[in-house]
């Protein structure tokens, strides 16, 4: 397994120290949890970087790369929803878009053709990885609502782009 490959298997195994740290809500708890989620943010931004340095863009990459940041993300977002900083309808638009992308990338895969990272669902994966950095901060409400609306805005921005790009994927089921 490539370095690449090792950072977004790092990151899904820092998923759990993620939850466990939030859920065991000690002094400071939220942000050693907040250290986690930066930590785990910056190994996608550097797997990618290696993979394209080196020329190792891998199917496993294309693949559990992007599974990776949904796994991150939808830990914080539903903790986020839990303890009452994100509202529900907000976290189930970024769940659907992520069932609807992962959806279409199986379509593809299933007639032999990987659908990669486009730039939007990297400019989404940030935007959204800085909103959540953001809300584990003790900020106002003004704040908070600026952080959902970038994320929900992005998320379907970015899933229209894929899909739009990609029609001819959901012509193939037919």
């Amino acid at each position: 397994m490539n370095t690449a490959n090792k950072l977004t298997m790092l990151r899904i195994a820092m998923i759990p120290v993620f939850l466990i740290v939030l859920y065991l809500g000690f002094k400071g708890s939220t942000y050693v949890a907040l250290a986690i989620f930066i930590i785990a943010s910056i190994t996608d931004f550097a797997d990618g970087q290696i993979a394209r340095s080196r020329g190792i863009i891998t199917d496993f990459g294309k693949f559990m790369d992007p599974l990776a940041d949904k796994i991150l993300v939808m830990a914080a977002l539903l903790w986020f929803t839990e303890q009452g900083r994100m509202p529900a309808w907000a976290t189930l638009i970024v769940l659907v878009r992520e069932f609807a992308v992962t959806a279409l990338r199986l379509i593809a895969v299933d007639n032999g053709r990987v659908i990669a990272a486009g730039l939007s669902g990297k400019v989404k994966t940030v935007l959204t990885m800085l909103g959540i950095a953001v809300l584990f901060l003790p900020v106002g409400q003004a704040v908070v609502t600026a952080c959902i609306w970038v994320i929900v805005l992005v998320t379907v921005l970015s899933g229209a782009e894929y899909f739009v790009r990609n029609k001819d994927v959901i012509s193939w089921s037919k």
